[in-house]
This record gives structure tokens, C-alpha cells and sequence, in this order.
């Protein structure tokens, strides 16, 4: 029977209550899972070193650095990147940024001195067009 297009093949839907093959796995390993901890805690103390990592990164996992706010004295406008660049270094070497923090701030910097040469290059170009024009129609 060919798809008609807005019929569903099963209208009355899945019935309430019917589990699909994942729930029914998930239902088996959840029954499995305290005996399961039980091997590997016995593993880990065996000294089962895998084991051992297994458990503790599930437990106690690694801890991520959190940066505070490191805030700069950047100077205004992007007219001076070379003052914001050495803000940069200088934070960085008092301990005032961190090294992520350096890193981030640099990027925004090479970001913003990109963005004004494209416009400082839309300036000269349109500039040197207009120019061209005025030439063009002198007689």
C-alpha cells in the first residue's frame, strides 16, 4: 500500500504503556547496575587501577578551571590595539589574567583590528571610486 500524504499507517498510534526495545534494555541493565558496582568496587580495591579510575571519574570527577572576571583598562575605541595588546601582557604577567584569559582577550583584540582594516580598506577604496568618477566626467 503506497504512503498517502496526511494519513498515518497507524492512526490509533502506539499503544499507552508499550515499550520500545530501549526501554526494555534499560530496564535490564538498571537491574544489573548495584551488582555491577558491587564487581567494580571489589575490582578498584583488588587494585584494579581502570576500575578504580572508573569509579572515581563517575564519583569525583574532574575539576575545570573557572575563570573570574579579569577586567582591563583597555583605553577607548579600537584605535589604540597596541595599548589593549600591552594591557593584555601586563595583566598577564602581574597574575591579574590568566593565561586562558590573556589568550581570549588577544583573539578579541586580532578580531577587532581585522574588523578595522576591512573598514579602513572600504574607506580608501570607495574614496579612490569616487575619485575615479570625478575624473571620469571632467571634460
Amino acid at each position: 500500500m503506497p504512503f498517502v500524504k496526511g494519513k498515518s499507517g497507524n492512526p490509533a498510534g502506539r499503544k499507552p504503556g508499550a515499550l520500545t526495545k530501549q526501554d526494555k534494555l534499560r530496564a535490564q541493565i538498571a537491574e544489573g547496575v548495584p551488582d555491577i558496582l558491587k564487581a567494580m568496587q571489589q575490582k578498584a580495591e583488588d587494585g584494579d587501577t581502570a576500575a578504580a579510575k572508573l569509579l572515581l571519574d563517575r564519583v569525583l570527577p574532574s575539576l575545570k578551571t573557572v575563570d573570574a572576571p579579569a577586567p582591563l583598562a583597555l583605553g577607548t575605541g579600537p584605535a589604540n590595539l597596541t595599548g589593549a595588546a600591552t594591557a593584555v601582557l601586563a595583566a598577564l604577567a602581574s597574575g591579574s589574567a590568566t593565561p586562558d584569559q590573556a589568550a581570549s582577550f588577544a583573539a578579541v583584540l586580532a578580531s577587532l583590528a581585522r574588523v578595522k582594516e576591512v573598514c579602513e580598506l572600504t574607506e580608501r577604496i570607495e574614496a579612490l571610486e569616487r575619485a575615479t568618477t570625478t575624473t571620469q566626467k571632467a571634460p
